[in-house]
């Protein structure tokens, strides 16, 4: 599969994901049939502010709630802002109550 096609179906993904929730690159690559590639997963999330229709990219986190992906953004506190305006707790960039408000699009997208 081509990656440009992958990086897509990360994006549908991440769409989907509800305001107020977080999950992980790890957890959108198990859903996509492509565990271990969670790495591809944040490239994908590195190039999202460039893709149409918008990605929710700040919803992504890494497997324990850490902002890893802060840097990609405009500025490095735009994601914590971004998580914030959806009443997400953020304290030493980690998401306060990660598995409370985890989301896991393997059980929410199951048919």
């Amino acid at each position: 599969m081509a990656n440009k096609d992958f990086f897509e179906m990360v994006y549908q993904v991440v769409r989907l994901i509800p305001k107020g929730r977080v999950t992980s690159y790890g957890a959108i690559a198990v859903y996509l049939g492509a565990k271990g590639s969670s790495r591809v997963v944040g490239y994908a999330m590195n190039g999202a502010h460039r893709v149409k229709p918008k990605v929710p990219a700040h919803r992504v986190v890494n497997r324990v709630g850490l902002l890893t992906g802060k840097h990609h953004f405009e500025n490095p506190y735009q994601m914590q802002e971004l998580l914030e305006k959806e009443k997400i707790k953020i304290k030493n960039d980690k998401v306060v109550d990660f598995e409370k408000l985890f989301w896991d699009p393997t059980i929410e997208l199951a048919l």
